[in-house]
């Protein structure tokens, strides 16, 4: 069973899950997991662990339109180096510092591989859920998408330095937050911009065109892909840029991208059903935990 199995498995019975965080009574609530050998490739430094940990569980708090509060970590390893540590902590303060929250403690604990495990608090009095869009809203990107993918190809090809630069992404808590006036479903693209509107194409019971063109692209993706069809890929399906995912109505797009402090894109628009790709169907495909 992988991820999104077992969470339809739980789906009813735990009354205040929200989409991509818990919602309690005017806050949002979410957790990650990250361990070594799944997402934090060799030449990753500990710095920027801790930086991507926290910031994917901040990402959470940004797509539920929500102002990040503090976050706490579990710091897991076979044993406990201080540079190591220290700079993880570090990473950790510095990524909720870039978004006005603050990193205060968690737990230390042993264990066979380095795993990371991070909790954000934010608050809202009026969350941004993944079942509001509607047909005719248009369908929005905040930045560029692939950065991650490339990455992951820089960390392989031995340029650690600029590698664990591109994995240090910006969580759009500020983007969020001006977003959500307008947006009618937002979830953040952890998955990949192609497992992201299948999920809102579920959550809203929509359908989605997207227009390929219209895609934005990470520079760094063109500088790595192999050809049009990598780029393709990297851009679409790898996931894990946490860039904002949403739609807005047609008629406050332009007001939308004056608010956001983040670039947004114009990708395409909600349908009735269906969703392609340059009139083409569009695979549900992207990263999955479990498999």
């Amino acid at each position: 069973m992988d991820e999104r199995a077992a969470l339809r498995l739980l789906e009813g019975t735990l009354s205040d899950a929200g989409d991509d965080a818990a919602v309690i009574d005017g806050h949002v609530l979410t957790t990650d997991m990250l361990h070594e050998t799944t997402d934090f490739p060799d030449g990753t430094t500990r710095y920027t662990a801790g930086w991507r940990s926290v910031g994917a569980s901040l990402s959470d708090v940004a797509a539920m339109g929500a102002n990040a509060v503090a976050s706490v970590a579990v710091y897991a390893a076979p044993e406990f180096d201080p540079d190591d540590l220290e700079s993880f902590v570090a990473g950790a303060s510095d990524v909720c510092e870039s978004v006005g929250a603050r990193y205060v403690g968690g737990d230390l604990d042993t264990f066979e591989e380095f795993t990371a495990s991070t909790t954000v608090l934010g608050e809202t009095d009026d969350p941004v859920l993944r079942s509001g869009a509607k047909p005719g809203d248009a369908l929005c990107v905040t930045g560029t998408l692939g950065r991650s993918g490339a990455a992951l190809r820089l960390f392989e090809a031995g340029e650690i330095e600029r590698a664990n630069e591109l994995f240090r992404f910006e969580p759009r808590v500020a983007a969020g937050r001006a977003l959500a006036p307008f947006a009618t479903a937002m979830m953040d693209s952890s998955d990949g911009l192609a497992r992201s509107v299948h999920q809102l194409a579920e959550a809203s019971e929509c359908g989605f065109e997207l227009d390929g063109e219209s895609i934005p692209v990470a520079e760094s993706v063109r500088e790595v892909a192999t050809d049009a069809d990598d780029e393709r890929d990297l851009s679409l399906f790898f996931g894990e840029d946490f860039e904002l995912v949403f739609t807005v109505p047609k008629a406050t797009v332009e007001d939308a991208r004056e608010a956001s402090p983040t670039p947004i894109s114009v990708v395409g628009s909600v349908t009735e059903d269906g969703i392609q790709l340059d009139d083409e169907a569009l695979p549900d495909r992207g990263y999955t935990h479990g498999e």
